[in-house]
Parts: C-alpha cells; structure tokens; sequence
C-alpha cells in the first residue's frame, strides 16, 4: 500500500498536490467542520498517504489556513471592488449595488464549499473566521459605507448611518444564497435568477435610502 501511495503521489507536481488537497480538505470541513475532520479522513479522499499531507502542511490548522490564504489570492477577494471602480467614479448608485449583489451570489453558486466552510469556522469558534471577517468582510463594510455617506453629501441618499444600509443590504443576499445552498436546495419557497435577485436587492435598498 506505501508502495502505491508513493507512486500516486510522484505524478503529481507539489503546487499540484497542494491545491488538490486543499480542494479536498475543504470540501471535507464544509461538510463536517474543522474538529470533524480528521487528517487520516483528508488523505483517504485524496488517495494518499497521511504523510503526504504531512509532506506539504506540517498540521491541520496550516492546512486550513491554506485554503484561506488561497481563497484571498483570488481575484474576488483580492479586489472586489474592481467590477465597480466606473460605476463608482460616476456614481451609478444601481450598478454599485447591484453588480456587488450579482457577484456576491455568484460566488456563492461557485464555491457553495467555502461559505459553508466559514460557517462551520463561525460556529467553531475558529480564528481563521475571525481572519476572514477583518480581512473580507470588514473591506466590504468600509468601503460601502463609504461611499453612502459620499452620496449622502451628495443631497443624494437620506441621512442614515451607512453601516445600517450595509447590513440590510449584505443581508438580503447573503440569506438568499443561504435559503438556496442548504434549506431550500430546490428552490421551492422562491425560485429567480441571481440577475432577478440582485436587480430587486439593489431596487429596494435604492428606494429606502434615495430621497424622494
């Protein structure tokens, strides 16, 4: 069984093995959490030995905190706001928020893996969730806050503190792609398109912050 273990792992490259055990390991804790999930289960998965793993991340947490650096790397998360830097310098308030809700629930269609993950790391206690909120989250809320509060100077918005408007806003989405990824899978209670979704998130909040 070495023997075999061996041979597997030789065909493929380090960063190769890497990213496939990352892949694997997160779906893994997404399913069970991080103290559900053993190393040995991880390497089962895989196909190879325990200490293949042990190979590439000297533990567990190094391993979990791999998928988080690697998930940060990502042009999502590393620039978020890209898709929306015209939108913002000519202040198209529907475009900001709804190509911000629009990519929000896309990435959570694509990698359904990793929002349950983070759930997991919340309910865990986990600090790589804390990592995630101050690094992530944290980003989101600043920034949009920061730019109610320029259109409320604008004579635009009505005067509301900002941070409110972002948690209604983030809300909305992110308890649509929750309902769609693990109650709701078949979309009995509401059943649109993430286009739809996103058009009405941006639409209400639009009417509830906008003066008339």
């Amino acid at each position: 069984m070495d023997k075999f273990f061996e041979t597997t792992t030789t065909r493929m490259a380090g960063d190769e093995r890497r990213e496939q055990l990352c892949k694997i390991a997160m779906r893994l804790f997404s399913e069970r959490g991080f103290r559900g999930t053993t190393t040995k289960e991880i390497a089962h998965a895989a196909g190879v030995s325990e200490a293949v793993i042990f190979k590439h991340f000297s533990n567990k947490d190094e391993l979990y905190a791999s998928i988080l650096d690697n998930k940060a790397c990502s042009p999502q998360m590393a620039d978020p706001f890209s898709d929306i830097a015209e939108m913002i310098e000519r202040k198209d308030d529907f475009g900001v928020f709804y190509t911000m809700a629009l990519k929000a629930l896309n990435n959570h269609k694509a990698d359904s893996d990793f929002l349950r993950l983070m759930l997991h790391s919340a309910l865990e206690g986990h600090d790589l969730a804390k990592v995630f909120f101050e690094n992530f989250i944290t980003r989101i809320y600043n920034f949009l806050s920061g730019y109610i509060r320029q259109r409320q100077e604008d004579g635009v918005f009505r005067d509301v503190e900002p941070r409110i408007v972002v948690r209604a806003f983030i809300g909305m989405f992110v308890h649509h792609s929750l309902n769609n990824i693990l109650w709701d899978k078949e979309q009995k209670l509401l059943k649109i398109s993430n286009e739809e979704a996103a058009r009405e998130f941006a639409t209400i909040v639009l009417e509830g912050i906008r003066k008339h």
